[in-house]
């Protein structure tokens, strides 16, 4: 059981927003300053990245591999290896609509089955990004249809070898590490 510890008797619940200003809106991501209270009365500028959301998916082929797409991320400067993701349409788009669309247009594949597996928060500090990640099973073969900006490559590996990718240093994305290893926990232990 957890305890909570007080310093100096303030919680960050008495932290107050007081205004927001929308610095750029980009295709992506908008990016707000908001001007906060503290507990101590004191005002202070914090960054917000804010993000409509994204879905990504845990594709598990009948033989047990998982489908994952290698793909180059600028921010990077390199290629990377990942679980088939992509961004919701609108803020309100349910996430499961969003992963099915994904998987079909990354990787050519429709999920006969679908489960929702985990929710996470990329980057908490600075960034409202939520993505749900779901497992897929009972796929079948449809066509890839990539957008117009997508350049990847579809790869299927054992769960086992991915693991170890990760504790290599090879897969560094948050969002496959998180799905690879509750995946693992939840289905392969």
């Amino acid at each position: 059981m957890s305890e909570k510890l007080e310093k100096g008797g303030v919680f960050m619940e008495e932290c107050k927003r007081i205004r927001r200003e929308l610095m750029y809106h980009g295709v992506v991501v908008d990016f707000y300053k908001d001007t906060m209270r503290m507990p101590n009365g004191h005002e202070v500028d914090w960054d917000l990245i804010s993000h409509k959301g994204a879905a990504a998916v845990v594709a598990v082929r009948d033989d047990g591999r998982l489908f994952m797409v290698r793909q180059y991320r600028n921010p990077l400067e390199r290629m990377t290896l990942e679980l088939p993701a992509g961004g919701l349409n609108f803020r309100e788009e349910p996430p499961e609509v969003c992963a099915r669309r994904e998987l079909e247009e990354e990787t050519g594949y429709l999920a006969g089955k679908m489960e929702h597996l985990i929710d996470l928060f990329t980057t908490v500090a600075f960034c409202d990004e939520r993505i749900s990640i779901y497992v897929a099973s009972d796929l079948k073969p449809t066509r890839q249809h990539l957008d117009e900006d997508e350049f990847l490559d579809v790869c299927a590996y054992p769960v086992e070898e991915l693991i170890q990718m990760i504790f290599d240093g090879k897969i560094q994305d948050s969002k496959t590490i998180c799905g690879l290893m509750t995946y693992y926990q939840k289905y392969c232990k």
